[in-house]
C-alpha cells in the first residue's frame, strides 16, 4: 500500500512531540462532522432508545430486580458506557482508514508544517470527541428515559462528570482501535477487531448482567485485559452512585482499581498507536 509523500526514512520509537497544530486536525475533523450531522446524530439518538426498549422496558419486565434494582437502571449506566466505546473505536478504526487510504486526507495534511505525530494525535482528540458527542446523547436519552421509570435511571449529583469521562475513555478506545488500524492492511481486516474484542465487551464486561455472575477467573480476566470493565465501573459510580463488588473489592477499592488502570492503559496506548502508525506512514 502506499501513502504517497508521507514515507521518509524508519521511524523510532519514541514520545511523540506534539504542538498546537493537533487541534488544526481535530478542527478539520469536526468540521466534517458537522456538515453531516444529521447522518451522524440519528444513529446515535436511536441505538440507544433501542436497548433501552428493548432490554430495559421489555427484558427488564420479567427480571423484578438485579444488583438491587430495576433492571433498566442496572443496564443504563452500561449503554453510555457502550456508546463511549463504540464511538471512539468506530471513528479510528474504519474512519481514519477511510481518510489515511481512501480519501489519502493524511497525505495532504502532512504537505503542511503538520507532522505525522500530530496527524495521528488529531485523529485520536477526534475519536475521543466523537465518543463525547455519541456518550452525551445517550446520556440525555437515559436521563429522559428515567422520567417513566419508578425510579430515575440517573440518582447520582456527579453525573456530569460522566462527560469528562466519556471523552478520557474515548481517548483510550481510540488508541486501541488506531492500533489496529496501523495494522490493517485493508478495511475488511476491521471485522477482526470488531468480531473478536469489541462484541466481547459489549456482553461480557457487566453490560447486560453483574460481572458475579461469571467464574471468578472470567471476572478476574475481565478486570485485567478488557478496558469496557472500568468505564462501565466508573460510569455506574457517577449515574447512580454505587459499583457491584467485583472478585470481593469494596466500592472504593473498585474504583481506586478503575481508575488507576484507565490512566496507565491510556497513556500507553496513546504513545503505542501514534507509534505505530508513525512507523506504517514513515518506513
Amino acid at each position: 500500500m502506499s501513502e504517497g509523500h508521507i514515507r521518509k526514512s524508519p521511524a523510532k520509537f519514541s514520545i511523540p512531540r506534539l504542538s498546537y497544530r493537533v487541534w488544526r486536525v481535530w478542527r478539520r475533523n469536526i468540521d466534517v462532522f458537522f456538515k453531516t450531522v444529521k447522518v451522524n446524530f440519528f444513529p446515535s439518538l436511536l441505538e440507544p432508545m433501542l436497548y433501552l426498549f428493548a432490554f430495559g422496558f421489555g427484558l427488564g419486565g420479567f427480571i423484578p430486580n438485579i444488583a438491587g434494582q430495576p433492571y433498566i437502571n442496572f443496564i443504563a449506566p452500561a449503554l453510555v458506557a457502550v456508546a463511549i466505546m463504540n464511538g471512539a473505536f468506530y471513528e479510528c478504526t474504519f474512519a481514519s482508514f477511510v481518510r489515511m487510504y481512501f480519501q489519502k486526507t493524511f497525505d495532504a495534511i502532512v504537505a503542511t508544517p503538520v507532522s505525522v505525530e500530530e496527524v495521528v494525535a488529531g485523529e485520536l482528540l477526534w475519536g475521543a470527541t466523537r465518543a463525547t458527542i455519541n456518550a452525551s446523547i445517550v446520556l440525555l436519552v437515559v436521563a429522559m428515559a428515567g422520567l417513566f421509570t419508578p425510579v430515575p435511571l440517573v440518582s447520582s449529583p456527579l453525573f456530569l462528570l460522566a462527560v469528562p469521562l466519556a471523552f478520557f475513555g474515548g481517548l483510550l478506545f481510540a488508541s486501541i482501535a488506531m492500533c489496529f488500524t496501523a495494522a490493517a492492511s485493508n478495511i475488511d481486516f476491521f471485522n477482526y477487531p470488531t468480531f473478536l474484542f469489541l462484541t466481547p465487551m459489549f456482553f461480557l464486561c457487566g453490560t447486560f448482567f453483574p460481572l458475579t455472575s461469571l467464574p471468578v477467573a472470567a471476572q478476574g480476566l475481565a478486570m485485567a485485559v478488557l478496558p469496557l470493565t472500568h468505564v462501565i465501573n466508573a460510569t455506574r459510580a457517577l449515574l447512580v452512585g454505587t459499583v457491584e463488588p467485583i472478585l470481593g473489592l469494596s466500592t472504593s477499592t473498585l474504583l481506586l482499581v478503575s481508575s488507576i488502570w484507565l490512566v496507565t492503559a491510556t497513556c500507553f496506548f496513546f504513545v503505542l498507536s501514534i507509534n505505530l502508525m508513525k512507523k506504517r506512514l514513515t518506513s
